[in-house]
């Protein structure tokens, strides 16, 4: 697989899966009624929203690249070069 695709093949389901989340996460939860630590957020909803998000997309990457990690063949892993540059 060519490495833009690689990329995108990890990012794209991730940004579907935080986008759900994002749905489901802040159509319960108010951001104005978090607390960090007993403390209130002292942030607009808007920077939650996408903290909120950034952090699901994040959490969903690395789920999608550790899948796609785990789905490489033997073939392809001994494909690979050598560390040192030397096949």
């Amino acid at each position: 697989m060519k490495q833009p695709h690689a990329v995108m093949a990890i990012a794209w389901p991730a940004f579907l899966a935080a986008s759900a989340l994002e749905f489901l996460v802040f159509g319960f939860v108010d951001p104005s009624e978090l607390r960090w630590f007993g403390h209130a957020l002292e942030m607009p909803r808007q920077a939650v929203y996408a903290l909120g998000f950034f952090g699901f997309w994040l959490v969903a990457m690395v789920c999608s690249a550790t899948t796609a990690l785990l789905m490489r063949t033997p073939a392809q892993v001994n494909a690979q070069a050598s560390p040192s540059g030397q096949d």
